[in-house]
């Protein structure tokens, strides 16, 4: 009897130790919790995940990207940035990467933020000869404006927004004023948010700006249009994206490249965690399905996060090994 009571105490004391050592070999992690939806949905996602699967110990702070980023490359906290647009960073990075103080690990957006001008599916489907937004210029009757209905309407983002300045300069470009169309301001992002929700209600057509990923995509089928040619970066830096500019030309919106982005030290220490943010990402569609369940639902960023977990299996267990699917998925 002696003998069984010590070698289960034994058998017990090595299995916390094996459970000591695992959360030793991740430590403590601080994550960026981002101020908008995807950025802190994905936080919460990976703080299940590192906690339940590796044993991490995970601290969230709110975050924001230029805030978050000069913290990180000054005073080498937080740990991960889950979500960084890094198009509004790319030179500091580089440098901060060059120079051994960051990391900028996989794209957790696998294609990438988009944005551009978009019509109804329904209006896609009906209409297949529209694949560019030139081609959508040659129906005004299929976008009417809501206040005059004999006119086209392009719809643009709120003031203060850096979209509605490209709007603004895109549509001069087009000559979409001459093609018999008007330029909406919204006046919000609600308001921006409701038009859509009201063509979709009314099966009337919409164009105008939006980007991805969003509830509102996730929500409602949207398809991009193209604008037939490639990004130009140095006209979008000198003219598309600078406020009255004299004479714009057309030119089509830049993906944005949005990567997890973490310290070289927390590398260091934690290869475990490394390993995971290697893997982890996902598309669009899914981001937008998941914000468009958390939008109805007036869900928190953590009840996204679990609710992403028991949906899309398939896709998450691919960023683990299967001892680990099975410890996240026993803990839901």
């Amino acid at each position: 009897m002696k003998k069984l009571f010590a070698s289960t105490i034994l058998a017990v004391g090595l299995s916390a130790f094996a459970g000591s050592v695992q959360a030793a070999e991740c430590g403590d992690v601080t994550i960026a919790e981002m101020n908008w939806a995807s950025a802190g949905v994905a936080a919460h996602v990976d703080k299940i995940i590192l906690e339940a699967g590796y044993g991490c110990k995970v601290t969230l702070v709110t975050g924001d990207t230029m805030p978050t980023f000069t913290s990180m490359n000054e005073k080498g906290e937080p740990d991960v940035a889950p979500e960084m647009w890094v198009n509004t960073a790319r030179e500091v990075l580089e440098k901060a990467v060059a120079e051994g103080r960051l990391l900028q690990l996989a794209p957790i957006l696998s294609d990438g933020g988009v944005e551009g001008w978009w019509i109804p599916k329904f209006i896609a489907d009906a209409n297949p000869d529209i694949k560019t937004v030139q081609q959508a210029l040659e129906h005004p009757q299929l976008f009417p404006a809501p206040e005059d209905p004999s006119k086209g309407a392009v719809i643009n983002c709120p003031a203060g927004w850096s979209c509605q300045i490209s709007t603004a300069n895109l549509y001069r470009a087009l000559g979409a004023k001459e093609k018999g169309f008007e330029l909406i301001d919204t006046g919000s992002a609600a308001g921006l948010d409701g038009s859509i929700a009201s063509a979709f209600e009314k099966k009337t057509g919409w164009l105008g700006y939006y980007w991805a990923p969003t509830a509102i995509l996730g929500k409602y089928e949207m398809v991009k249009l193209s604008f037939g040619v490639a990004h130009d970066k140095a006209e979008w830096d000198s003219c598309t994206a600078v406020a009255d500019c004299a004479a714009p030309k057309v030119n089509s919106y830049p993906v944005s490249d949005v990567f997890t982005v973490v310290t070289q030290s927390f590398a260091e220490k934690n290869p475990i965690a490394i390993d995971y943010f290697k893997a982890r990402q996902w598309d669009n569609q899914t981001v937008g399905q998941v914000l468009a369940w958390m939008d109805e639902n007036q869900a928190p960023n953590e009840d996204a996060a679990r609710h992403f977990l028991a949906t899309y299996p398939d896709l998450w267990m691919s960023w683990v090994a299967p001892d680990v699917a099975a410890k996240v998925k026993a803990a839901l």
